[in-house]
């Protein structure tokens, strides 16, 4: 004979439902643990564990003296694996939209260059664009190309193809360098990110060798509320699956 389903296993299934069907979409507030007290004739420490486990699950987000919100997904990335973000959006069913905010070629700056091995008052070519989910900006890509691993670069069309398929397809890959860093937003990418000031981020740099030179460096910038990197380590001799 099963046992009975806790009440805040109940309460929580209700909430899921309400989640996933849509009659609560993500920031909309859901009812107060007083509310939800009295409408499931429940004790407020159920109310409070069964909000607090969705909470851990990040499937809702609790602000004091405010309320509890429904979350917005977020968007996974492999740490480890060099991914298109157009790829990341479509995978979770989502239109997938890119603004093109600079395209030029430019003369690199001791540190720039010194990321390519190259010296100062080398030409780069520098690309700066926003991509969108469902109209939501999700990423702000600020990357540097080595003209010698692909002259053609700014004559791209990046709302057709993203410097990461096009450069995948160009210069082949042979060798990766990743850097992960929290940060806080400056008032220029909280304006093009539609976030506040200050709010955290989650900022990837990457540099992509390729026939044994560097052929782009990138720094990949996300609103910390939409987005998290996802790796898989093996440990000595486990087998990989």
């Amino acid at each position: 004979m099963e046992k009975p389903q806790p009440e805040y296993a109940k309460l929580k299934q209700y909430i899921l439902g309400q989640i996933t069907s849509g009659v609560w979409p993500p920031h909309s507030r859901i009812p107060s643990e007083n509310d939800l007290v009295l409408q499931f004739g429940v004790s407020r420490m159920t109310v409070n564990r069964a909000i607090r486990e969705l909470s851990d699950s990040d499937v809702v987000l609790r602000v004091q003296g405010v309320g509890t919100f429904v979350a917005v997904p977020k968007v996974e990335s492999p740490m480890f694996e060099v991914r298109s973000i157009r790829d990341e959006i479509r995978a979770r069913g989502q239109l997938h939209v890119v603004s093109v905010l600079v395209r030029e070629s430019i003369e690199a700056r001791a540190p720039l260059a010194r990321e390519f091995s190259l010296p100062a008052g080398s030409e780069l070519f520098h690309s700066r664009l926003l991509h969108l989910a469902d109209g939501k900006p999700l990423q702000l890509e600020d990357r540097f190309v080595n003209p010698a691993s692909a002259p053609e670069y700014l004559q791209v069309d990046f709302t057709i193809e993203t410097p990461h398929e096009y450069l995948t397809r160009t210069a082949p890959l042979e060798r990766t360098e990743h850097t992960i860093e929290a940060e806080l937003a400056n008032k220029g990418t909280a304006k093009l990110l539609q976030i506040v000031a200050g709010d955290p981020l989650l900022t990837l740099s990457r540099r992509t060798w390729s026939r044994g030179r560097v052929a782009s460096f990138v720094r990949l910038a996300h609103p910390a509320a939409n987005y998290r990197f996802v790796g898989t380590f093996h440990v000595g001799n486990a087998p990989h699956s």
